[in-house]
């Protein structure tokens, strides 16, 4: 079984070993029609006012971090919703600057699935989740970035839903995001196990020696930050933001990320977050192709065991069969002599 944790927001054991009370569930959010959306001019159409869904439905401390702004249940499978990605971000970008970028994609699919599972499903605030695989398609040449921010329609479908007794126990979700004028942006999925607080301790219990690390502490002695990667070697722009450093061989780095990171590390934990480990293989996979100037277009994400905190991580990869215009990198996260997730990743070269 794969071992990815989609942490809660407010957890009822919470990373820094006290208890906090069982925080109960919120009813659904989606009686009413979908939220509109504000002009330009800051008018909004009759039916009220936007705003985001509530951020602990989607496992995010930050307000700023939340994508998705509206939901209603289409039937027992299939959801509309709306979102909105702002015109800059601090972490979310493309080398280009030009267009939005493939991993927020993926984060607001990862967010699709939580909202689903908390509003809709009846899953209970303060349970976890396991990500078993995280899939995104974008089309990069329909994202480009323009002069307000870009209202997002999306419809997304619950399928292979298992629950035991009345509790919901897995599903696996697929979903496609286009603009408000129809403009396919991207399509995705992913498949969810949805555990209970107990449960999750019971499952942890073998791979956490000791206490769990508060986000800022240092897991495992990193690097100085005067050895990570270059910023563009890997396409970012800051130093903040890169995470992996240089073993001496051009297609093996260690993961490093700073963990004070307000977005890949938005609240606590006992292991890296997923998301982590996917802007890990996108970023090897721009240093692969280095110089080619690559724009991510398909990440495939198998999740096979946690990337624990306290043990060096290892990225490695392996350039893949495929179009000389679209190439293929395969990037595999080891971690105590093990796999830890695997990403195919596929990218257009731009001039």
């Amino acid at each position: 079984m794969t071992l990815l944790t989609l942490h809660p927001a407010h957890d009822s054991t919470a990373p820094n070993g006290r208890s906090t009370p069982e925080v109960p569930l919120i009813p659904a959010m989606s009686t009413g029609p979908l939220t509109p959306h504000a002009t330009s001019a800051g008018l909004v159409a009759a039916g009220g006012l936007t705003t985001t869904v509530p951020r602990e439905y989607v496992h995010r401390a930050s307000h700023a971090e939340v994508f998705l702004t509206g939901c209603r249940r289409r039937d027992d499978a299939n959801y509309a919703l709306t979102g909105q990605w702002p015109r800059a971000h601090t972490f979310f970008t493309t080398p280009d600057g030009a267009h939005h970028d493939a991993l927020q994609a993926a984060e607001t699919i990862r967010q699709t699935g939580l909202y689903l599972a908390h509003a809709e499903l009846g899953v209970p605030l303060g349970h976890h989740f396991l990500l078993h695989d995280l899939t995104v398609t974008t089309h990069p040449e329909q994202m480009s970035i323009g002069s307000l921010p870009t209202d997002l329609t999306l419809h997304a479908t619950c399928t292979d839903v298992v629950r035991k007794g009345i509790r919901l126990a897995e599903f696996r979700m697929q979903i496609t995001i286009t603009g408000d004028d129809g403009r396919p942006y991207a399509a995705g999925g992913g498949r969810f196990t949805c555990l209970t607080p107990a449960t999750y301790r019971r499952l942890r219990a073998a791979g956490i020696s000791g206490d769990p690390l508060p986000p800022a502490a240092d897991p495992f002695g990193r690097p100085h930050p005067d050895v990570l990667a270059l910023p563009g070697v890997v396409g970012k722009l800051h130093p903040f933001d890169v995470v992996l450093s240089p073993t001496g061989d051009a297609h093996r780095w260690l993961l490093n990320p700073d963990p004070c990171h307000p977005v890949l590390f938005d609240h606590g934990g006992d292991h890296y977050p997923g998301m982590v480990l996917v802007e890990a293989a996108r970023q090897a996979t721009h240093a692969h192709h280095v110089p080619a100037n690559p724009l991510t277009t398909t990440l495939v994400t198998e999740f096979h065991n946690y990337a624990e905190l306290r043990a060096p991580l290892l990225i490695e990869t392996t350039l893949q069969p495929g179009p000389v215009e679209a190439p293929a990198v395969r990037v595999t996260g080891r971690q105590n002599d093990r796999a830890v997730f695997t990403t195919d990743v596929i990218t257009l070269t731009t001039p």
